[in-house]
């Protein structure tokens, strides 16, 4: 059975959940190469102390380890949220060919002001964007998951 774009948003969804309930962002992402999840990582950040344990970032570096290669040139980042800018760079310098996310980030997202810089047409590499793949369960996690961070402070 051939898996689709919302077969793998659904399980960055489910890692988002899951890194949610444990006082982390809710953000999952999934790396695919040729039909077939190459990495799974959610944000830890809270967990590691560390502001750049992205879940972007995390599951790129996995998938080169899994790959053998930093350059992830025919595989797919799924991402529940828009990457910051951080993310984004990583992702273009991976050579990802698409990026894929269910919702914008209105604070910190990059992925629309940095798109041409990894589709430009005089480098060897293209990025394909695509939003909107569960968009709303996506915003409703989110949402929930800050709602709760308002109403536990003092």
């Amino acid at each position: 059975m051939l898996r689709d774009d919302n077969d793998f948003m659904d399980m960055a969804l489910s890692v988002a959940a899951d890194a949610g309930t444990q006082g982390e962002v809710p953000i999952g992402a999934v790396v695919v190469h040729e039909g077939e999840v190459v990495a799974v990582a959610a944000n830890r950040r809270e967990r590691d102390h560390d502001p750049t344990a992205h879940a972007e970032v995390l599951a790129l570096r996995q998938a080169g380890q899994i790959l053998g290669s930093w350059r992830l040139n025919e595989c797919t980042l799924y991402v529940t949220l828009e990457p910051c800018p951080m993310c984004m760079g990583a992702a273009i310098s991976a050579r990802v060919d698409r990026l894929v996310f269910a919702c914008r980030d209105p604070k910190a997202g990059a992925a629309a002001s940095l798109f041409a810089l990894g589709s430009d047409e005089r480098l060897n590499h293209q990025l394909i964007l695509t939003e909107g793949v569960r968009r709303g369960e996506a915003s409703e996690l989110l949402s929930k998951f800050f709602a709760g961070l308002r109403t536990s402070r003092p």
